[in-house]
Formats: structure tokens, C-alpha cells, sequence
């Protein structure tokens, strides 16, 4: 089924000169980039983004970290697009990420793991509308 993602490339990712490769392997998958933005995340995008997290010690750095610079924010479609996205990104923890994928390529620490990516068509929704209202 055709799907809808949403993505983002964060402010590690943009500085680190990475958007490139991971555009393409995202792309080389069949991914179908929809949207393509590079901007920055304001507090309020950020706060309705993560309010799952917001009552977690971590909230206010991981809001400060993605207002921190320039990011890619995308919408992708495709066949399964959230979960062939998932897949490439690797695991949140690029400790446990294997080889290959965009994490475990591209990344070290949990704070600072260059990909966001919606883990449910709901959360593909709000996020989208989120970044890209209307």
C-alpha cells in the first residue's frame, strides 16, 4: 500500500555534509521524496513534535538539540514508506544499529543520531502537519 512518511535530517546530519548520501540511499530504495525542505525548527514545532517525551529529563535538551541548526525536513512516499524508512534508519540507538543502515553509518550517540523518521502512518500524520501545515 501507498504510504505517506515523514523525515527529518537533523542539524548533525546537515553540518556533518550527510544529506546527500542519505537522500540517495533513501531514494535508491524507492522512496519517492514528496517534500523536500531545509529550514530551521522553531521551539513550538519542536515542543508538539516530541510532547510524548515531554515529561522525560531529556525534553528540553532534545528540543534545544533540534532548534540547535538547519535540518531537511521531508515528506517521502512510497510502498510501506514508514516502515521501509524505519528500516534504513537503523535502530534509535546507533549503539545497536547494524552496518549499513543510516545510523549505524552515520552516528555514535543516541542524542546526536542524524535521522528522525515517523514510527506510524498516525505519527506520519501529525508530524507532516506539523512541519508542513498547510
Amino acid at each position: 500500500m501507498y504510504e505517506r512518511t515523514y523525515c527529518m535530517l537533523k542539524p548533525e546530519a546537515v553540518a556533518g555534509g550527510l544529506v546527500g548520501e542519505i537522500l540517495a540511499r533513501l531514494e535508491r530504495v524507492g522512496l519517492v521524496i514528496e517534500r523536500l525542505e531545509l529550514a530551521c525548527v522553531t521551539k513550538e514545532q519542536a515542543r508538539e513534535n516530541y510532547v510524548e517525551h515531554a515529561e522525560k529529563p531529556f525534553y528540553e535538551e532534545l528540543v534545544a538539540h533540534i532548534t540547535s541548526g538547519p535540518v531537511v525536513k521531508m515528506v517521502l512516499g512510497g510502498e510501506g514508506a514508514v516502515a521501509v524508512t524505519r528500516k534504513l534508519m537503523g535502530a534509535t540507538d546507533p549503539l545497536e544499529a547494524a552496518p549499513g543502515t543510516i545510523r549505524g553509518d552515520f552516528s555514535l550517540t543516541l542524542d546526536r543520531n542524524v535521522i528522525h523518521g515517523s514510527d506510524s502512518l498516525a505519527s506520519a500524520e501529525r508530524e507532516i502537519k506539523v512541519f508542513f501545515p498547510a
